[in-house]
């Protein structure tokens, strides 16, 4: 494995966050619609919630 890591910007990172806080999908539509593991979006749901 010779890739580069993905960078996500923050205003992505929000937006994604955002969308799984309201839980209007499960997290694998969110996995199928943006294209990011599940584990990202659950970490960026814990900090939107924490911060």
């Amino acid at each position: 494995m010779t890739g580069k890591r993905k960078r996500y910007s923050a205003e992505f990172k929000a937006k994604v966050a955002l969308e799984a806080i309201r839980g209007e999908l499960t997290v694998s539509q969110f996995v199928a619609k943006h294209g990011v593991h599940q584990t990202l979006i659950n970490a960026w749901k814990k900090q939107a919630i924490e911060g």
